[in-house]
């Protein structure tokens, strides 16, 4: 009898896509097995009028899909990897993650337009960009945008913004690269830990066998290094802070953390190269180091 496992999906169209990713693959490696998608709203996505850190950070997004999972009403959960809060329920471990895609920030124009009018708002969801966006553009109008990428993308065609800053991987996966007016090099706005990754999330003593060809061992040490730099920092959605890790060849990473003081009147940002297999405790060195220098 073919097996059936069920994922668990944010009902975005994003969301379902990338859960359609995993799915596929899925489905690839053992054709035997059945994929049903189940989805559900977040708490995340239905309250829009407040930002992340008023209503209680990244874990928003993922407690709906947790409370399935440990409940066995599904069998995966899928998420942008950025989304996930530092610490993870340990009955609920990452058994998968994807291929990065690409990692950078990008900026938006309104629909048809080829001039970027800085007289009006950039949109802007987060504080990691917002800080550095305005090192970049002192005298920009920054402010807080929720939603999905339709919605923002609604939101900015109507006049109520004059850009918006994205992630490329998310438009690209939309189909929206049309969108994109320019790519921001990680020099400019270091990405969201993990940004590009996705995330699969099961219970404790899942078999991954059938996520075997989906898994990018190297998007998951880097994306290990970028989450202990952020959760040494105790880094939320709220926070603003940084880590991007690059694989140089196979025995150099390339991991660069950016440290905000809690006052946001200092940023810092700085490099170091490791082995990757010890990218996570070096991450979580600088970080430490990083915060104690202030």
């Amino acid at each position: 009898m073919d097996r059936v496992i069920r994922v668990g999906s944010r009902e975005s169209r994003l969301a379902v896509i990338q859960s359609e990713i995993v799915m596929d693959a899925i489905r690839e490696a053992d054709p035997t097995v059945t994929t049903e998608l189940v989805t559900m709203k977040t708490t995340g996505d239905k309250i829009l009028d407040r930002t992340l850190d008023q209503i209680g950070g990244k874990g928003l997004f993922v407690r709906e899909l947790d409370r399935a999972l440990l409940a066995g009403e599904v069998d995966l959960t899928v998420h942008s990897m950025k989304d996930l809060p530092a610490e993870l329920d340990a009955n609920l471990p990452i058994v998968a993650v994807s291929r990065r895609e690409a990692p950078y920030d990008v900026l938006v124009l309104p629909e048809g337009c080829e001039v970027w009018d800085q007289s009006k708002p950039v949109g802007c969801a987060s504080a990691r960009r917002s800080i550095q966006l305005k090192a970049l553009y002192p005298e920009l109008d920054i402010r807080p945008i929720r939603g999905n990428i339709q919605t923002r993308l609604r939101k900015l065609d109507s006049g109520e913004y004059g850009a918006l800053v994205l992630a490329q991987a998310g438009l690209h996966r939309l189909g929206l690269d049309s969108r994109i007016h320019r790519v921001f090099s990680p020099e400019e706005l270091i990405p969201s830990a993990c940004q590009g990754i996705l995330a699969v999330q099961a219970r404790e003593g899942f078999d991954p066998s059938c996520l075997r060809t989906f898994h990018d061992q190297d998007a998951f040490v880097c994306a290990m290094a970028e989450r202990a730099f952020i959760r040494a920092l105790d880094g939320g959605c709220s926070s603003p802070v940084a880590a991007f890790a690059r694989l140089v060849d196979v025995h150099t990473m390339k991991l660069t953390g950016m440290y905000v003081s809690t006052d946001r009147r200092h940023m810092r940002v700085e490099t170091i190269h490791c082995s990757p297999t010890d990218g996570t405790a070096r991450a979580t060195e600088l970080a430490k180091r990083m915060k104690r220098e202030g």
